[in-house]
């Protein structure tokens, strides 16, 4: 289970944006990296070529550049950068015949504060 998804809302803890907050926009799982709202953008040299309807595009756009993973916290519901951690809640399944059994399931949790993420 990943410990930072998609619509976080995570606050940099290091590098040239540190203490900026943003919501987590892609998470790229094999290169460990997030892409986050607002943080880390550059800017882009784009060719001029021709788009739908005749319509030119290129020319220099700011876009956000992907950042180490470790290098953001997730913010919990007080506003404050947490650790997540891992909790297993009991929980009911139901199999195709209509048997229920009992499992666990994983629930991430802020380890500041101990509550549900």
């Amino acid at each position: 289970m990943a410990k930072i998804r998609k619509g976080d809302r995570v606050q940099v803890i290091a590098g040239k944006d540190k203490g900026r907050v943003g919501t987590v926009i892609q998470v790229l799982v094999e290169k460990n990296r997030v892409i986050v709202e607002g943080v880390n953008r550059v800017k882009r040299h784009t060719k001029v070529g021709q788009g739908v309807r005749g319509a030119q595009s290129g020319g220099i756009i700011t876009v956000e550049a992907p950042i180490h993973v470790s290098n953001v916290m997730v913010v919990d519901e007080e506003g404050k950068a947490t650790r997540v951690g891992i909790r297993r809640d009991a929980a009911e399944k139901s199999r195709p015949d209509g048997t229920t059994y009992a499992t666990t399931r994983p629930v991430r949790v802020s380890k500041r504060s101990g509550k549900e993420l």
